[in-house]
C-alpha cells in the first residue's frame, strides 16, 4: 500500500525542530512559516520569511527545513521558497524572541549552534560506543569541540574507550563541569555516570524516570560551553532515554548503528521508527562489522553482506559508512585511545576518518554565526540608541 501524504498539522509539527540558533526558538514559533503547501504526490513546499533577506541562515534553514519534512513518510519532495518580512513583521518576530528568552530559560546548557547526532542502535553488541567516541575523537581530530553525553545510563563504557578516570567537579555557579580531552587541534568534552560511581562494577539500578532524569541533569546542568558538535551514545532501543532525548532536544539528528546481520537490521527498524515518531530526523545509517579482511587480504563477509544498504534504502537515508571488522579497534577501545586516533591510517581508522569528513562536510556541517540576522539588527539597534 502507498504511504498516506503527511498533513499541514504534520508538517508543522516536524518543522518545530528548526531552530533559529540566534533567536533561540523555532521556525514555527516565531512566525516565520507562512504557508505548507502539499500536493497529491506528496511534494512539499515550505514558505520562510526571513527577517533580513540575504541572512547567512539562510542556507541552514533552507537545508534543515528540507531535512526535517524529508523524514516525514510520504513526503516525495520539498521546496522551501524564501520571503522577507516587513518592518512590522521583524519587529514581531524580535519581540516574540525577546519575550520567549524572558519567559523561558533555555531547556539546556547545550548551545543553539552546535549541532547533536545521537548515536543509536535496535540492540546491543553492534559497536554503537565504539562508534561514538571514534566518530568523537575523528571529528576533534579535525579540530571541533566535540561533547559526548554517555547516555547508556546503566552500560556506561564511554570513559574506559576514552582513557578518562576521575569525578566530576562543580564550577564556581555550581554547574557541573565535564571531563576533557585533547585530540589534536580539537578538544572532546565527556559526562557519563561512570564518573559518578566509585567502581565502574557498579550496577546501576535505575527505574526509566531516574534514567531520564540523569540524561536531564546531563544537558541542563553541564558548563558545555561552546561546542561544534554534541555526541549522544545511545542505550539501545527505544525507551524512557530516547523519549526524553526527543523531548529535551527536538533538533538532535540520528545516526542508526547496525550489524551486516539480518536480526540487526530488523531492530534497527523500530529505532528510526522511534525517531520519526519523536520528530527527529534520521541523519544516516552507519554498517559496523561489515567485513574481515585476512593477513593474505581476502575479505570475508563473516556476519552477511548488504544489509547496511538495505537498511539505508529502506529507511530513504545514506548509508553513511561502513566499518571493517578488526580486532584493533576493541583492543584501542580497551587501550582507551580510540583507534581513529592511534592508527588513522587502519581500513577503520580510515572509515571512521571518512564518515567524520561526510557528517562535517556534507550531511552536518558546523554552523557559522558570522554575520547573522541577531547580530545585525542588534548593531542597528545600537546605532539608533
Amino acid at each position: 500500500m502507498p504511504t498516506a501524504t503527511p498533513t499541514e498539522a504534520d508538517v508543522l509539527a516536524t518543522l518545530r525542530g528548526v531552530v533559529d540558533p540566534e533567536l533561540g526558538s523555532d521556525i514555527v514559533d516565531l512566525g516565520m512559516v507562512n504557508g505548507v503547501h502539499i500536493a497529491d504526490d506528496g511534494f512539499v513546499t515550505v514558505t520562510v520569511s526571513l527577517t533580513i533577506s540575504g541572512c547567512p541562515l539562510r542556507v541552514q534553514i533552507r537545508d534543515d527545513v528540507k531535512s526535517k519534512v524529508l523524514g516525514l513518510p510520504g513526503v516525495s519532495g520539498v521546496k522551501v521558497k524564501f520571503g522577507e518580512m516587513d518592518q512590522a513583521q521583524r519587529t514581531q518576530v524580535m519581540q516574540r524572541a525577546r519575550l520567549h528568552a524572558s519567559r523561558n530559560a533555555p531547556d539546556t546548557a547545550v548551545p543553539l549552534t552546535t549541532r547533536i547526532v545521537a548515536v543509536a542502535s535496535g540492540k546491543g553488541g553492534v559497536g554503537k560506543s565504539s562508534v561514538t567516541v571514534n566518530l568523537a575523537s575523528a571529528l576533534a581530530a579535525r579540530g571541533f569541540t566535540v561533547g559526548v553525553v554517555d547516555a547508556d545510563i546503566w552500560g556506561f563504557s564511554v570513559p574506559r574507550m576514552l582513557g578518562l578516570t576521575g569525578r566530576l567537579q562543580a564550577s564556581d555557579e555550581s554547574r557541573i563541569l565535564p571531563l576533557e580531552v585533547p585530540v589534536g587541534e580539537g578538544r572532546i568534552k565527556v559526562v557519563s555516570m561512570g564518573f559518578l560511581v566509585d567502581d565502574e562494577d557498579t550496577a546501576i539500578m535505575w527505574r526509566g524516570l531516574m534514567l531520564a532524569k540523569a540524561l536531564e541533569e546531563f544537558l541542563v546542568k553541564v558548563a558545555w560551553g561552546d561546542m561544534d558538535y554534541l555526541l549522544v551514545d545511545m542505550p539501545p532501543g527505544t525507551g524512557d532515554i530516547q523519549m526524553a532525548l526527543g523531548r529535551l532536544l527536538p533538533r538532535t539528528e540520528m545516526v542508526v548503528v547496525t550489524t551486516p546481520a539480518l536480526a540487526a537490521q530488523k531492530v534497527a527498524v523500530r529505532v528510526a521508527d522511534m525517531a520519526r515518531r519523536s520528530y527527529l530526523k534520521v541523519l544516516g545509517v552507519i554498517e559496523n562489522m561489515s567485513s574481515f579482511t585476512c593477513e593474505h587480504g581476502q575479505a570475508y563477509a563473516l556476519f552477511g553482506e548488504g544489509v547496511g544498504r538495505t537498511l539505508a534504502d529502506s529507511l530513504g537515508v545514506p548509508l553513511i559508512g561502513q566499518i571493517p571488522l578488526e580486532p584493533a579497534v576493541s583492543a584501542a577501545n580497551d587501550s582507551g585511545l580510540p583507534l581513529s586516533v592511534a592508527s588513522p591510517g587502519s581500513g577503520a581508522g580510515a572509515a571512521f576518518a571518512a564518515i567524520a569528513d561526510r557528517i562535517a562536510d556534507d550531511l552536518l556541517p558546523p554552523v557559522d554565526m558570522a554575520g547573522c540576522t541577531a547580530r545585525v539588527l542588534a548593531a542597528v539597534e545600537t546605532a539608533l540608541r
